[in-house]
């Protein structure tokens, strides 16, 4: 009668290239390993499992540093009308090439998928002819169910007409399906007299899948 041995296999998987994987067809469950990472099929999308964090991952992020809009060539605010701030992405700066959260010609904030996680600082320089009157409304515009217009802040000009003004402000959102389908504008209105706005950046983290 013959012994039967319990036995042990080692199995080991190709690294394939991320062009490979995408080429693939999405098979519910399927696992690629990649030199970005080991990614899997999940609700119809790929899904990297590790590492969580870095290239591919879909976290990170991007400074979009405008240079059209300077010091000796300011945004006009007219006043009551609302202008989209025009950030051209002259300078841009990526945790890694994977990210992507600004179209610097639609001058859209754009996200990947539904219900992802955002912080957002905005950044620029702002004075007014008219001080004593005037303050600057600051809004982001966009997506159809979730009131985005929240995310904003009233800026208020100092004592001191054509004096310079420093902006910085922090804001956090997730994204619903508008949203990522047509994404979103930050927007700036000038209420009681003109103003104007330059040296603008925008910098954005995508801080959950």
């Amino acid at each position: 009668m013959s012994t039967i041995k319990n036995t042990s296999y080692r199995v080991k998987s190709d690294v394939n290239s991320d062009e490979e994987r995408l080429s693939y067809n999405i098979e519910e469950g399927a696992f690629v390993t990649t030199s970005s990472g080991i990614w899997s099929v999940h609700d119809g999308e790929w899904v990297k499992i590790h590492p969580k964090g870095g290239a591919g991952s879909g976290l990170g992020w991007a400074r979009y540093d405008d240079t059209f809009w300077t010091s000796s060539n300011k945004l006009p605010l007219l006043q009551d009308a609302t202008t989209v701030i025009n950030n051209n992405g002259g300078n841009i700066v990526l945790s890694d090439s994977s990210v992507n959260y600004y179209d610097k010609n639609s001058y859209k904030v754009l996200a990947g998928a539904e219900n992802e996680l955002y912080m957002a600082t905005v950044v620029f320089k702002y004075s007014s002819s008219n001080a004593n009157q005037t303050f600057i409304r600051l809004q982001l515009q966009g997506g159809s169910e979730t009131p985005y217009e929240r995310l904003g802040s009233d800026i208020s000009l100092p004592k001191g007409n054509d004096v310079t003004h420093e902006y910085h402000q922090v804001f956090q959102y997730y994204v619903d399906a508008d949203f990522v389908s047509n994404g979103s504008q930050w927007v700036a209105t000038s209420h009681g007299g003109d103003s104007q706005i330059w040296d603008i950046i925008f910098f954005i983290s995508k801080i959950q899948n």
